[in-house]
């Protein structure tokens, strides 16, 4: 069955106010004639049986408000703090990672970020998230925060939570074996991965001073497209 996402504001009564894009998905991109149902979903957990009563309107009925579904959302919380690579590589990242249950994405300008992202790339990133948790049947939309310094995104970060910052080159513990050996059940759950080029040692630093653990996703050199989906895949099985 064809799922959007709607926001809670639009909801009136037993009805649903649909925006004139929503309404051209449904009944042109879709081509739902009346009567069709499908799901929405308001970002919050709650899922919405609704029937196109007229495809000339931009209202549809609510046929079962706020039911249940099956649950897909990860427990703990998972934010991923990832420096913007060049082109347009983080649609991907924000897509793939959608599917795998990411909470809250913050995309950081680092010391080797090229990227200077538009008000536009921001926009695209939140449709995107938003089209791949229609995609994926989640029933809650990861947040994307605005590009910020990692600096300033490391100073407001909330405690207590369970930081792991990866870091390709050097000795440092698996985290998978960390994530075993830890007790994530109860605490949010933060990764950070870094720009092409890996993390300047003045990065490690400021995040080892905001009780950041340094790990390794592995042996090999990843690139920073690859890198979250390898550490989010990797939460996803330890949280299993």
């Amino acid at each position: 069955m064809q799922r959007i996402a709607i926001s809670p504001s639009q909801i009136v009564d037993r009805d649903i106010l649909l925006t004139p894009a929503q309404h051209h998905y449904l009944t042109r991109v879709l081509r739902l004639p009346t009567g069709s149902k499908f799901h929405a979903i308001d970002g919050t957990g709650q899922l919405y049986l609704c029937e196109l009563a007229t495809s000339n309107a931009q209202i549809v009925e609510l046929i079962t408000p706020g039911t249940s579904s099956v649950n897909r959302q990860l427990s703990p919380p998972i934010t991923l703090i990832c420096a913007l690579p060049k082109g347009n590589n983080f649609d991907d990242i924000v897509r793939a990672c959608t599917e795998l249950g990411v909470t809250n994405i913050l995309p950081a300008l680092s010391d080797r970020t090229l990227l200077v992202p538009s008000p536009q790339k921001y926009q695209r990133w939140c449709k995107i998230a938003q089209e791949a948790a229609e995609q994926s049947e989640r029933l809650t939309i990861p947040t994307i925060a605005e590009p910020q310094s990692l600096q300033r995104i490391l100073s407001e970060l909330p405690d207590p939570s369970a930081k792991y910052l990866c870091e390709a080159r050097g000795e440092h513990p698996h985290l998978l074996t960390c994530l075993q050996s830890s007790k994530i059940s109860d605490r949010p759950i933060l990764i950070a991965i870094g720009p092409e080029g890996g993390w300047t040692p003045a990065e490690i630093q400021l995040a080892l001073a905001h009780q950041f653990q340094l790990v390794s996703l592995g042996r090999q050199i990843l690139r920073t497209i690859t890198a979250p989906i390898v550490a989010l895949s990797i939460v996803t099985a330890a949280l299993a």
